[in-house]
This record gives C-alpha cells, structure tokens and sequence, in this order.
C-alpha cells in the first residue's frame, strides 16, 4: 500500500467515528507519515481519547493511555524489572510506552523527569529500561495533550527537547 492509500484511509476509517475535526485528522495523518508525534491543546470533552483510539483501531495498532500527574514516575512510563519470588529471578515488565498509539494525556501535568522518559521512544523508536533496549514496532505515534486554559499551579513546561518531538 502507498503512502497516499494509507493516509486516504486512514482518514476515511477516522472520519466515520469523529466528526468536525477534519483538519485535526489531517494534520495526524500527516505526523503518522513522517513519523512525527502531536500535541493536542484542546478543552476537555472535545474527543482526543476517542480520535487515538480510533487511530489505532484504523492501523489495527494497540492503544495504551497515561494520565500524567505529578506522582507519575519514569519507570511508570518506560517499564522496570522486577523480582519474581516465584520464579526467583528478574523479569522485564514493559510500561505503556511499548504500543503502536500512545496518548500522554495532560503531559505538563508530570514533572520534568517524568516527561523526559518519553524523549528516547519518541526520537528512537525504543525503550531501554534498566540496560535493556525494546524496539518499538511502527508505527507509532504519541499524542499528548494538554489543556491551554487551566491555570498554571500544578502544570510543568515541557522541554524544548521535548517540544523538538512534536510536528
């Protein structure tokens, strides 16, 4: 399939689910294939969850979510391993990050080191948790949010690192 098939399709299977967002489809159709990331500023209750789940319905992708807080760690978001009494060794536990579409919602809303663990998957194509490196399989593609009229207590700038990530 060509590039050009692949994102007529992809916005004909969105637009059967989300209506009026035409341009907003475009231009993550657009980042999908030039392997870019976006940053949603929106309103709440203006659909981003139901847009990235249909993304990755449409590539028949996985979804994954994250709500950002300030008590979100790193390795809540890259994995860790972990010690299985059971089995009595050290297992691999992949975070949300290892998915086709991922959403970081409300983004600002983790510290700074929080959201600098997603600068090596968005850039690379990767993770590495704890020495350990995990391809991500494409495509993929974050789609973070952050909402532009809640007042500024509690929220954190991102990064120019970061902003450099996103189309």
């Amino acid at each position: 399939m060509s590039l050009k098939d692949f994102a007529n399709n992809l916005k004909n299977h969105i637009g059967k689910v989300i209506i009026g967002q035409a341009e907003t489809v475009e231009l993550i159709t657009n980042a999908m294939v030039n392997k870019g990331h976006v940053l949603l500023e929106s309103v709440p209750g203006t659909g981003k969850t139901m847009l990235a789940k249909s993304i990755a319905k449409s590539i028949e992708g996985d979804f994954k979510r994250i709500q950002f807080t300030p008590d979100v760690l790193p390795s809540d978001i890259t994995g860790i391993h972990f010690f299985n009494p059971k089995e009595q060794s050290f297992e691999l536990r992949v975070g949300p990050v290892v998915t086709n579409v991922l959403l970081a919602d409300e983004i600002n809303r983790a510290t700074p080191r929080t959201q600098s663990a997603l600068l090596e998957v968005m850039e690379e194509k990767q993770v590495t948790i704890d020495g350990t490196t995990v391809k991500i399989e494409q495509p993929f593609i974050v789609l973070a949010t952050q909402n532009p009229i809640e007042s500024q207590q509690g929220t954190f700038e991102l990064p120019e690192a970061q902003m450099d990530r996103f189309l």
